[in-house]
């Protein structure tokens, strides 16, 4: 496993990972990043009924980043609706809808071809995504997850309840 240098620890297994920002060339580490904070990870669409969620989860990421919550979108094809083009993609999140959280170069969430993150997610908790804005909640220690389905709001409701009980 990885070192978490920042925090002086080993990574576990669900923050070994790494991807590159959204339409850019800096890459997130996840370990160095995010260990020690509640992490949401979430699969998004850009032309998707759910992409309006990127209102909530930018509140709900406004109201508890400082209390140790990190969340990290990862924009998908899988369900064809994403532009697969970065800009477009990046537009949507940032100018439409303010995001200021992470966000990743597009990727695969499902199936054989998932990313390794999605495929560990999908693992420890059995619950592949079976759409877009599929959301998974690490814990701060990094050793386990919750799933939360495209349904779930993210504020005033089981997911914000979760995180408050995380942080």
């Amino acid at each position: 496993m990885a070192s978490c240098a920042a925090f002086g620890a080993e990574c576990t297994k669900l923050l070994d990972y790494s991807a590159s920002r959204l339409r850019a060339s800096e890459t997130i580490e996840f370990c160095d990043a995010f260990a020690g904070k509640a992490l949401l990870v979430v699969n998004t669409a850009s032309r998707c009924g759910f992409t309006p969620q990127f209102k909530g989860l930018e509140a709900l990421y406004q109201a508890y980043k400082d209390d140790g919550l990190a969340i990290v979108g990862f924009p998908s094809n899988d369900f064809r609706q994403e532009h697969g083009d970065a800009e477009k993609t990046a537009e949507v999140c940032y100018v439409n809808y303010g995001v200021t959280f992470d966000m990743v170069a597009e990727s695969s969430v499902t199936g054989a071809k998932a990313n390794a993150l999605f495929q560990r997610l999908s693992s420890e908790t059995g619950q592949a995504p079976n759409w877009n804005f599929n959301k998974y909640l690490i814990s701060p220690d990094g050793k386990t997850v919750r799933h939360f389905d495209s349904g779930a709001r993210p504020r005033n409701g089981a997911l914000e309840k979760a995180v408050k009980a995380l942080l």
